[in-house]
């Protein structure tokens, strides 16, 4: 018996849990020295990768068959590297059969914040994001359900788009991109319109992440005089309460001026994915932008030109996900069925483990329709081409 059953469920978030060597082992040779390695966590919730399948790239028979005894509780199971599938691609599969997802995205759990490390030289940033894309297009080469998302920097368009053309060629679905002003300058650059546009004509949406920008508040809010707390995985550079009313804000940021500066607009075709900042914000933003252009358009032209609301581009060519203690079935009602996607977050534990009774619980008094839209068909719409 699977654990989702009775209808389709796309997954819109899931993780590669990477080993040390996964950008070494997929880098050009020139480049291989200068790789990192995956700085896998030595403290906390995410600190089980054992020696043994380190060395042997995944799990011993013996332990896969514990997970595999699991059934339809396996999402409640270990998480992290000690779960069926996290860095294995055959045993991923075995998960997939476990979980009843018919599509999964699967982004990385470290891999980014090194090619978005703007301390980081250019050249070694894009040379990691070749790298990952490669490691990633084959984790999800052997199994048509698994979705690879790339990782595409955006302080170089010259750069950027040589990385696109590989990250398309990989068969890749998605394009994580920081949501930050890379290059000192604007997502809605003139200079970074070829990027969107060649999105756009290939139908693979852009996605941004939690871990695509500052992931904490910095250091002066956290001091009270008082211990600072540990993070809630039990280490030290995970979030803390603190951290989390403002995780969405660089997102929201993002957003709102792709959109002021008309780049859904220019592009009516691309489509992007908010994943893991949450969504308990987005029917605010909405009516924030709406009035924002509605006020502003007086004294800013390009704002005037724009033919729908900021409100009707993001229904048309955004989703979000969720976290899975947000009310999802009341942020429905205060925008559209059409926003917001279904994630299980596999295998981190900031899913939980009992997402789908967690989502169903929110979605009670709602028809159909919006069950749909949430489970799987908004996932369909933005990743069409997957």
């Amino acid at each position: 018996m699977t654990y989702a059953q009775g209808r389709a469920f796309n997954d819109a978030d899931s993780h590669i849990m990477e080993l040390p060597s996964f950008l070494k082992d997929y880098a050009d040779p020139p480049m291989r020295e200068r790789m990192p390695e995956i700085p896998v966590p030595r403290i906390g919730t995410l600190a089980n990768l054992i020696d043994e399948a380190k060395a042997a790239g995944g799990h011993s028979p013996e332990r896969i068959g514990e997970l595999v005894a699991l059934g339809d509780t396996l999402i409640a199971g270990p998480k992290g590297y000690a779960a069926l599938g996290a860095f294995n691609a055959g045993e991923r599969t075995h998960a997939l059969d476990m979980l009843g997802f018919q599509r999964q995205l699967v982004f990385a759990s470290f891999s980014e914040l090194i090619a978005f490390d703007t301390e980081r030289a250019i050249e070694d940033r894009y040379a990691v994001a070749r790298a990952h894309n490669r490691a990633m297009a084959e984790f999800c080469s052997q199994d048509k359900r698994l979705c690879g998302v790339g990782l595409l920097p955006l302080d170089v368009t010259a750069l950027s788009l040589a990385e696109l053309d590989c990250l398309l060629s990989l068969g890749l679905k998605a394009a994580w991109v920081p949501h930050s002003a890379c290059g000192g300058r604007s997502p809605g650059h003139t200079d970074l319109d070829p990027v969107w546009a060649r999105l756009a004509e290939a139908g693979v949406p852009f996605v941004i992440h939690v871990g695509g920008a500052r992931l904490n508040l910095p250091r002066e809010w956290m001091n009270t005089g008082r211990k600072i707390p540990s993070d809630w995985l039990g280490g030290g550079e995970n979030l803390r309460g603190k951290d989390m009313t403002a995780l969405h804000h660089g997102a929201e940021v993002f957003i709102g001026v792709m959109v002021m500066d008309g780049v859904l607009e220019r592009h009516p075709t691309l489509r992007g994915g908010v994943i893991e900042l949450g969504a308990g914000w987005v029917p605010s933003m909405l009516t924030r932008l709406d009035w924002t252009v509605d006020i502003w358009k007086k004294s800013e032209p390009e704002l005037a030109t724009q033919s729908r609301k900021p409100s009707q581009q993001i229904i048309d060519q955004l989703a979000f996900t969720p976290f899975v203690y947000e009310n999802v079935g009341e942020l429905i009602r205060q925008s559209d069925e059409r926003l917001y996607m279904f994630s299980s977050d596999y295998p981190h534990p900031e899913g939980g483990r009992a997402p789908l009774a967690r989502f169903e619980a929110s979605l009670a008094g709602h028809g159909e329709s919006a069950k749909a839209h949430f489970y799987a068909e908004n996932f369909a719409r933005l990743f069409a081409s997957a």
